[in-house]
């Protein structure tokens, strides 16, 4: 089975060899890496590996904090492989399908930006209306969203108290965007965290930006 750890390690020479040794001593095998953030002296990067079936997905976690620097942010099972064109690859599905654009883009958020569920709401006189989400999003009508007034992606605040309790208890990371049409605004959520990081709320907006013209 496929998994996709977030680990936050030291930006030092052989840290990343290091943690692959650490990973492969549990049998795992790493198939894609994705940096996700750099900073003064650490780096935070997406990893997908493929783990024995007898094998417990713990083991990656233990394996993984065994090496000095490095912390396991989150880990969650993956389907697919990372890819480093997949933002241009969500814009031309969405541009070549103008009939069901809006699912089709509720539906691949989630791979693309690495979140757990993506919904897609259009602002009226009493909040935010969903109108397409992606499997594993919250039902529609089981949940209401305010007017979010956004100008740009950015994080929402998870334990906000307009926040639906089914995701507060779950400890729902949030991040939102504009999509510049018909008040449009696309929430993506990740249940258990971890929160997004600015570079990938930086990536949301860089993508959501060309989308709106597309939409229009």
């Amino acid at each position: 089975m496929s998994y996709l750890l977030r680990v936050e390690l030291e930006d030092r020479p052989g840290s990343l060899g290091a943690l692959a040794v650490a990973l492969g001593t549990v049998g795992a095998d790493i198939v894609s890496l994705e940096v996700v953030e750099r900073g003064p002296g650490y780096a935070v990067d997406d990893i997908v590996v493929d783990l024995p079936s007898d094998r417990l997905p713990d083991s990656l976690i233990t394996a993984a904090e065994q090496i000095r620097g490095v912390k396991v942010d989150a880990i969650r099972p993956y389907t697919g492989v990372l890819d480093t064109h997949r933002e241009l690859a969500l814009i031309d599905q969405v541009a070549a399908s103008p009939e069901n654009r809006l699912q089709i883009l509720a539906d691949e958020a989630p791979r693309v930006l690495h979140s757990g569920w993506c919904v897609i709401a259009v602002s009226g006189a009493n909040g935010a209306e969903p109108i397409n989400s992606s499997s594993g999003a919250p039902e529609p009508g089981s949940y209401q969203i305010p007017v979010l007034g956004l100008d740009g992606a950015r994080c929402l605040d998870g334990q906000a108290d307009w926040v639906p309790q089914v995701w507060q208890d779950l400890d729902t990371a949030l991040a939102a965007a504009p999509l510049g049409e018909k008040d449009l605004v696309i929430i993506l959520g990740r249940p258990g965290g971890p929160e997004f990081r600015p570079a990938e709320v930086a990536r949301l907006g860089y993508v959501t930006g060309i989308l709106a013209t597309v939409l229009r």
